[in-house]
């Protein structure tokens, strides 16, 4: 196949990376903040996991809405809009004076991201063709995951010196970098769409994607599990308006019928574990090292560089055998690194390890999300019309952004769980049990930061709390792991068992194409 390129590509392609790179920074860096934004703000485990994830529910939420106004009404517009509004997202968030301003804040920042980060690959599939898309879907994965990857790092540098809100104001002059390389360089109104948007379609689909990641954040936390039944219930009821209105709409929001493509569905779910693992990881991680290992802020955001290292090194690669070998034996490849990934985590990060089995654990995952995230970006493009790039870009950021929050909150909510099963375990085993008020009892429970907090007021058992809040913290994160692995494992039978091979995915793309151009040749 012959490959195409837009003039100028090289800044081009450097904008949509950067754009994504912000998008990309503002998911991660709250990780590395949430036990100083638990101290700060007196905060619960579950509280944290929502501004963990805030960011991610507001941009998965959106993403499918947003992409497709895009493809209708200008991509470039999109992307310059979403960047203006990551600025003020970022202030008040830099800037929250309670934990529920922040979420607010991380949330808006989402809706911004929503509308920039899925026109950056449907630019790429619009502007680039052949093994050219290819390696620049590689790059532009390969570096979006790496610089999530350094979100921490940089975090962890800011958090040295500044407060917590610093974190949140570090892709402010990238963001301002991003959006005027976007409305000087990136070419508007290219390959876009003439036919009305699903407006309906769209609200569903918000409802729809909110209120199940709202349920799984919330199921874990004390006295909310019939309120998170209640959304969980909601998003299964709009699931099934969406699906019927995509039926009955002239022109769908979520074309079925192309989602129902082999090539397509099967590296949706694909990416959303690969990606909700990366993200996943990072999450429980960053709280291990802190608070099991006592890493410094920098310290635990140095620690992930080899999975960014890793992840753009593995990049060309994983472009070569998606030419080469198909995206089913190169998304193979990703799953079984991310399994030992996980598998490492579960088996090697205990109390007092060296620091080189933190960098293994990383920097397998790293390069199974290396690996993976090209053919899963890039089956999803390739089964679709580009008018339509926008579905597929919108998929590709739920891949990250719906994978990350669901991983991040089942991940987290097992996190939870275990933890405060552990604790109530050893305070029921505790010889000092009766002086042990309710109070005290729901702050030592609620998460390891207001374990520690509790510890300082009683400076006569404060080892004895530390020491027993690192177990309990172990034993949580053990059930976070062992998750992890679950799902790698059902992710990977997925792609062995329904993805195509390569020279049969070779040919189902190319009579998706000659279908999708006749389609597009016919009249209306």
């Amino acid at each position: 196949m012959e490959s195409s390129s837009p003039k100028r590509a090289g800044i081009v392609l450097g904008a949509l990376i950067l754009v994504a790179a912000v998008a990309n920074l503002n998911l991660a860096v709250a990780n590395v903040a949430l036990p100083d934004i638990g101290k700060e703000f007196d905060a619960g485990q579950t509280t944290l996991n929502l501004v963990a994830v805030g960011y991610s529910l507001g941009l998965a939420a959106s993403v499918l809405y947003l992409g497709a106004l895009g493809d209708r009404y200008g991509r470039k517009m999109m992307l310059v809009l979403g960047m203006g509004l990551s600025i003020p997202a970022s202030l008040l968030a830099g800037f929250a004076p309670s934990i529920g301003v922040l979420f607010v804040a991380r949330l808006l920042g989402g809706v911004a991201a929503g509308m920039a980060f899925p026109t950056t690959l449907a630019l790429i599939t619009a502007l680039w063709s052949g093994p050219a898309r290819t390696k620049s879907i590689a790059l532009w994965s390969a570096l979006g995951g790496a610089i999530a990857a350094l979100g921490p790092l940089l975090s962890g540098g800011l958090l040295e010196h500044f407060d917590w809100g610093s974190v949140f104001l570090v892709t402010l002059p990238l963001a301002v970098l991003a959006l005027f390389l976007a409305w000087r360089y990136v070419p508007a109104h290219v390959n876009e769409t003439t036919k009305p948007v699903d407006n309906p379609g769209g609200l569903l689909s918000i409802v729809m994607v909110a209120t199940l990641v709202m349920g799984i954040s919330l199921a874990p936390a004390p006295g909310k599990l019939t309120l998170a039944i209640g959304l969980i219930v909601i998003a299964l009821a709009t699931a099934a308006a969406f699906v019927l209105r995509q039926r009955r709409a002239a022109e769908p929001l979520y074309d079925l019928e192309i989602a129902r493509r082999r090539v397509f569905w099967v590296a949706a779910c694909a990416g959303i574990i690969v990606f909700g693992s990366l993200m996943a990881a990072m999450f429980v991680g960053q709280q291990f090292l802190q608070n099991v290992l006592g890493y410094s802020t920098l310290g635990s955001g140095a620690a992930i560089l080899p999975a960014a290292v890793l992840m753009v090194i593995v990049a060309p690669r994983s472009a070569k055998l998606v030419e080469s070998r198909g995206a089913r034996f190169t998304l193979l490849i990703g799953y079984a690194f991310c399994l030992l990934g996980f598998l490492a985590m579960l088996l090697l990060w205990k109390e007092g390890i060296p620091y080189w089995k933190v960098a293994l654990g990383y920097g397998l995952v790293g390069i199974g999300v290396g690996f993976a995230g090209t053919p899963a970006s890039h089956s999803l493009t390739g089964s679709v019309p580009v008018t339509r790039a926008g579905m597929a870009s919108g998929t590709a950021d739920l891949q990250r952004d719906l994978g990350g929050a669901i991983m991040q909150s089942i991940l987290g909510a097992l996190l939870t769980a275990g933890y405060a099963s552990a604790t109530s375990a050893a305070i029921a085993g505790s010889s000092h049990q009766a002086q042990i008020t309710n109070n005290v009892e729901n702050e030592l429970t609620k998460s390891f930061s207001s374990a520690a907090d509790t510890a300082t007021q009683y400076p006569r058992y404060t080892e004895q709390i530390i020491a027993a809040a690192k177990t309990s913290f172990l034993q949580g994160d053990q059930w976070a792991y062992t998750a992890g692995i679950v799902a790698v494992v059902l992710g990977a039978a997925l792609v062995f068992f329904c993805f195509p091979k390569g020279e049969e995915e070779r040919r189902l793309l190319e009579s998706y194409g000659a279908e999708d151009a006749a389609a597009e040749a016919a009249p209306a």
